[in-house]
C-alpha cells in the first residue's frame, strides 16, 4: 500500500517557478514536496535560457574578431570549433546545475520525487505510486515546443530548442521555422559559428515587438548574412538524401528549400496533458491553466505559475508569480498579478528590450500622449565601443508619466533593467531626467531622451528670456 505524504505545500515542477516556490517556502520551514519527472531546472536550465545565452556568448566571440581591425588590432579569421563550442554550452549547463539540483533541494529540506505527477481528485495527487495530500499545490509544469501540423514534418527529423544543443556538428544550412525571439537568436549564432542560416516566417519578425526597434536588428541579421523570408509559410516537409527539403508558399508561388537541418521555433505549447486537472476541478485550455488574477485556479487549493498559467512565457516571470503565490499561500495576504511592466529582451546582437506599452499599443488603448527617442550614436559610451547602431524609445501617457520603454542595441537587456523599474514603479518621464548617470554609460542614452519632453519649452521665447533672467541677477 502506498505511503501518504501529507505536506503544507506541493510544487509540480521543477523549473524556475517551480523551485523558486519550493525554496522560498522551505526557508520559512513549510514542509514542501516537489515533484519533477524530468531535469531539474527545467527548459531554462536545460534546453532554453542558460544554453542558449552561452550559444550566443560564442557567436559574440567570433564577431568580436572579425571586427577588431576596427580597433587596430588584426586577429585574423576566427577558426571555429563547433564540438567544442557545444562543450563550452554543456560546461556552462553543468556549473549551474548544482544550484538546481535534487541534492541541493533535499539540503533545504524538502522532499523530493523523481516522478510525474497527476491528480487523481481535488485534494490529492499521485506520483509512481506516492500519494501526496498538500494543505495547497502550485503547479510549475512549464512548456514543450509547439510543433505545428505541417505535411510530413512528423516523418522528417528536425530539432527544437529541447534538442538542437545536442547537435555536435556545425549545420552546412540551418534552415529555421519561426522568426520569433528563439529562431532569430539561434539564427544569428549560427551564422556567426560558420553555418548558412535561413529563416522562414509565415508573419512579421518579432511582430511582439516595436517594429522601429526590431528594424534595428533585422537589418544587423541580413548584414551578417542571416536570409530572413518574410511572408513564408511552410506548407510542407520532405526527407531528403542530404537533408530537409522544406516547401514554402509566398506571393510569388511555391518554392523549395534544400537543407542540411531543420530547426522548429514557432512557440510553445503548455504541459496541461497527464495532469489530471478534471479530476482536480482545474480549468484549462490550449493556452494553459486559467488563473484569476491571484494565480488561483478554479480549485482554491490549487494555484498555478509560469508557462502552463497561460501568460508570458519567460523564466522571469514565472519567478515573479512564485513571489506572488507565496503570500496567500504563506501568509494569506492578498495578491494581485500586474503584467502592464513586465519585461523581455531579445538576446540578439545587437539586443533588443522591451517593457510595458509599445507606441501601437498605448495609441491603440488611447493612452498615448508622446513619443522620445535618443540614439546610441550620440553617447560617448557607444562611440567608444563602436556601436553606434541603435536607440531608446519612451513611450509617456498622461502627466509626462512613462507607460512603456524600448531600447536596441549594445547591452540594451541591461538597460531594459533601468527601465522596468520606471515603467513599473509609474515613474514620470522627470524622473528619469533627474537620476545621476555614472559617466560614460550607456544608461545616459535613457536619460537624454528624457531630456527631450523638454524641449518644446526651451523654443518658446517667453521661458529663454526668464531663464536668461535667473541666470543674471539670480
Amino acid at each position: 500500500m502506498a505511503s501518504v505524504l501529507k505536506p503544507d505545500l506541493c510544487v509540480i515542477g521543477a523549473g524556475s517557478g517551480g523551485l523558486t516556490t519550493a525554496a522560498a517556502a522551505a526557508a520559512f520551514g513549510v514542509k514542501v514536496v516537489l515533484i519533477e519527472r524530468g531535469a531539474m531546472g527545467g527548459d531554462c536550465l536545460n534546453y532554453g535560457c542558460v544554453p542558449s545565452k552561452a550559444l550566443i556568448a560564442a557567436g559574440k566571440h567570433v564577431a568580436a574578431i572579425r571586427e577588431a581591425k576596427r580597433f587596430g588590432i588584426s586577429a585574423g579569421e576566427p577558426q571555429v570549433d563547433f564540438s567544442a563550442v557545444k562543450d563550452h554550452v554543456r560546461g556552462v549547463v553543468d556549473a549551474i546545475a548544482p544550484n538546481d539540483s535534487v541534492e541541493r533541494f533535499e539540503s533545504l529540506g524538502v522532499t523530493v520525487l523523481k516522478s510525474h505527477a497527476e491528480f487523481v481528485d481535488e485534494k490529492t495527487v499521485s506520483a509512481s505510486g506516492q500519494i501526496v495530500q498538500a494543505r495547497r499545490y502550485v503547479v510549475a509544469a512549464g512548456s514543450s515546443p509547439f510543433v505545428p501540423p505541417i505535411d510530413g514534418l512528423k516523418e522528417t527529423p528536425f530539432f527544437t530548442n529541447e534538442t538542437i544543443f545536442d547537435l555536435r556538428e556545425r549545420p552546412d544550412h540551418l534552415v529555421i521555422i519561426g522568426g520569433g525571439p528563439i529562431g532569430l537568436e539561434l539564427a544569428q549564432a549560427h551564422r556567426r559559428l560558420g553555418s548558412k542560416v535561413t529563416v522562414l516566417e509565415a508573419g512579421s519578425f518579432l511582430g511582439r515587438d516595436d517594429p522601429e526597434l526590431a528594424a534595428v536588428v533585422l537589418d544587423r541579421l541580413r548584414e551578417e548574412g542571416v536570409s530572413l523570408r518574410k511572408g513564408a509559410k511552410v506548407v510542407a516537409v520532405r526527407k531528403g538524401d542530404a537533408g530537409p527539403s522544406i516547401t514554402i508558399e509566398t506571393g510569388e508561388g511555391r518554392e523549395e528549400i534544400a537543407a542540411s537541418h531543420l530547426l522548429v521555433a514557432v512557440g510553445r505549447a503548455p504541459n496541461v496533458e497527464g495532469l489530471g486537472l478534471k479530476a482536480a476541478g482545474i480549468d484549462y485550455d490550449a493556452k494553459g491553466i486559467k488563473v484569476r488574477a491571484d494565480l488561483r485556479t478554479t480549485n482554491r487549493r490549487v494555484y498555478a505559475v509560469g508557462d502552463i498559467a497561460g501568460g508570458p512565457q519567460f523564466t522571469h516571470v514565472a519567478n515573479y508569480q512564485a513571489g506572488l503565490v507565496l503570500r496567500p499561500i504563506l501568509f494569506r495576504l492578498p495578491v494581485k498579478e500586474r503584467r502592464d511592466h513586465l519585461p523581455h529582451v531579445t538576446f540578439t546582437d545587437p539586443e533588443l528590450g522591451q517593457v510595458g506599452a509599445t507606441e501601437a499599443e498605448a495609441k491603440a488603448s488611447g493612452a498615448l500622449t508622446d513619443v522620445l527617442r535618443w540614439p546610441y550614436a550620440e553617447n560617448d559610451r557607444a562611440q567608444a565601443e563602436r556601436h553606434t547602431e541603435g536607440l531608446v524609445k519612451l513611450v509617456l501617457g498622461k502627466g509626462g508619466r512613462i507607460i512603456g520603454a524600448g531600447v536596441v542595441g549594445l547591452a540594451a537587456g541591461e538597460m531594459t533593467n533601468m527601465l522596468s523599474l520606471a515603467v513599473g514603479k509609474k515613474m514620470a518621464v522627470s524622473d528619469l531626467r533627474d537620476f545621476i548617470s555614472p559617466y560614460p554609460t550607456l544608461s545616459e542614452i535613457g536619460k537624454r531622451a528624457a531630456t527631450v519632453y523638454y524641449r518644446p519649452y526651451t523654443e518658446k521665447a517667453f521661458v529663454r528670456r526668464a531663464v536668461r533672467l535667473l541666470a543674471r541677477f539670480g
